[in-house]
């Protein structure tokens, strides 16, 4: 379910399919820097009404899968 909303959220932001983004796929491969990573930890938190923190670890779509399950439990 988190990979699913997650997925979405980014798939909104670069205009892509959700089913092409796997776990595995990094943020620079798509084109997604630092200041869009942000934005999308904004607009999860929000989806969640979670807060994350945003460091340099987050470097793929499962990082940030991970980080979010993990506010969840």
């Amino acid at each position: 379910m988190v990979f699913e909303k997650v997925s979405k959220i980014i798939a909104e932001k670069i205009n892509c399919d959700a089913s092409e983004l796997t776990a595995d796929t990094k943020f620079a491969d798509l084109g997604i820097d630092s200041l869009d990573v942000t934005e999308l930890v904004m607009n999860i938190e929000d989806e969640f009404s979670i807060e994350l923190e945003v460091d340099s670890s987050l470097a793929s779509i499962g990082d940030l899968v991970n980080l979010v399950e993990s506010k969840l439990k």
